[in-house]
């Protein structure tokens, strides 16, 4: 199975780009993984703002994809239960998952309809920027559950 990040706006911060590059290239040892960044939306009306970068999320998406939106108000669940589910879309014949980091206003409605499951990192709000940097710990943290591998160090 594949796994694609799409998040909105660049990575700005040095040492977050540091951490992302890091568990980047560790997950590379566990799925065929890659990230679209879509521009974001020029201007201060958040309305405007939410459905251009959503229009732009979903222009990434292909038939068949498995689409995950992080969302604060999404499910929660443990590392391990990230594990199993991974593995469960995997072992059904997933092709490809696909999770969607939206900008600093939300996810539009049609963007909310389109995902198959919303995902909550936390009830804790986080700058987006780490929100991609937690997604890829944890997806390679459940890729070494999964493996049976030492994750706590």
């Amino acid at each position: 199975m594949k796994i694609r990040i799409v998040a909105v706006g660049k990575v700005r911060e040095r040492y977050i780009a540091g951490a992302i590059a890091d568990f980047r290239e560790r997950l590379r040892h566990y799925y065929r993984y890659d990230e679209v960044e879509v521009a974001a939306a020029h201007g201060a009306d958040p309305i405007r703002a939410v459905h251009e970068e959503s229009a732009r999320i979903a222009g990434t998406f292909e038939p068949g994809d498995v689409v995950w939106l992080l969302e604060r108000t999404g499910t929660e669940f443990s590392s391990e239960e990230l594990a199993r589910r991974i593995n469960t879309l995997a072992d059904a014949g997933t092709r490809r998952l696909v999770l969607v980091v939206a900008g600093p206003y939300g996810a539009g409605e049609d963007l909310q309809r389109r995902a198959d499951f919303c995902w909550s990192l936390s009830q804790l709000t986080f700058l987006h920027e780490w929100a991609r940097a937690l997604v890829l710990e944890q997806l390679y943290r459940a890729a070494k559950i999964a493996r049976n591998e030492s994750y706590h160090h």
